[in-house]
């Protein structure tokens, strides 16, 4: 039996998104990803919200998703 995936919540920037079609080609994409449990792009603060598996899918690869829509994000403490 193998035990259950950890999860793990990251935090990313952009200042990039402009639009509710912006935001939903994110999170698309993100949601789309293995290892992707839900993605969360909030508009007004810039923040991209992400919780997934971290053994299947990295920071970098949640970041060049991003970036193959055509948007640039970066990892945040907060």
């Amino acid at each position: 039996m193998t035990a259950p995936a950890t999860l793990k919540n990251t935090t990313l920037r952009s200042d990039e998104f402009s639009c509710p079609s912006c935001v939903n080609k994110i999170e698309t994409k993100l949601n789309g990803l293995n290892g992707v449990e839900s993605a969360e792009v909030k508009f007004s603060s810039g923040r991209i919200l992400v919780t997934h598996d971290p053994a299947t899918v990295s920071v970098r690869d949640l970041v060049d998703a991003v970036a193959e829509v055509g948007y640039t994000a970066k990892p945040s403490a907060i």
